[in-house]
């Protein structure tokens, strides 16, 4: 990982020399070094050459600890880097849940976009982080969001995945929440025609039953 620099985390007293160590600390997932730097004034939000936070470093990691620490302190749940990730975004992606539950509690923006211009949803569905896009859901992240690919959480959840029990919750999940499974792709082709293709029979079965065309 890149030498850490610091950009000013808007702190009155912060220590920002100690960032750097902050900043290795959460990404080794040292609970108790993270703990001592805070104590002693280190800039919770400080930034790497990347602009990756000390959260985003501990989500990365799935260091849940390190993250509760930082949340305690103040830590931008939303604070992205040049990838457009911020911590939120991250643990969606990533399925980390106990995470994705502390930063839908510390204000995550649910409008957030990633570099795909996609929500924290969507990643989680494709990647079939079944109780992660649930509290997503319930968390009430637009279920019908459309992406630069032109693609909802649904229609990644088909085309970008096997069908399986994962993926079959999660749009079991979705069918629930109200989402519009007849949403097209650019091309015009709907969730349940890419499931028929790729012979999801347990998909189309879900899909069919729901309603979609």
């Amino acid at each position: 990982m890149a030498p850490p620099v610091l950009a000013g985390d808007g702190q009155n007293g912060s220590n920002q020399a100690l960032g750097p160590a902050l900043l290795a600390a959460a990404d080794k997932g040292d609970a108790a070094a993270v703990r001592d730097l805070l104590a002693r004034g280190a800039p919770v939000n400080a930034q790497d050459a990347q602009g990756s936070t000390p959260l985003l470093r501990a989500t990365a990691g799935n260091h849940i600890a390190v993250a509760r620490s930082l949340l305690l302190h103040g830590a931008d749940v939303n604070l992205k880097n040049q990838q457009q990730d911020s911590a939120y975004m991250l643990a969606g992606a990533q399925g980390r849940l106990e995470i994705v539950r502390m930063a839908l509690s510390y204000g995550a923006d649910l409008k957030s976009l990633n570099r795909y211009g996609g929500t924290a949803l969507i990643p989680a569905c494709e990647r079939g982080h079944v109780e992660t896009a649930q509290a997503l859901i319930a968390a009430g992240v637009n279920v019908d969001h459309v992406n630069r690919l032109g693609w909802t959480c649904l229609m990644e959840a088909v085309v970008l995945a096997d069908g399986g029990p994962a993926h079959q919750a999660i749009i079991s999940s979705l069918i629930a929440a109200g989402a519009d499974l007849n949403l097209p792709d650019k091309e015009g082709v709907t969730a349940l025609a890419h499931a028929r293709q790729r012979g999801q029979r347990e998909v189309v079965q879900l899909l069919q039953a729901a309603g979609a065309k």
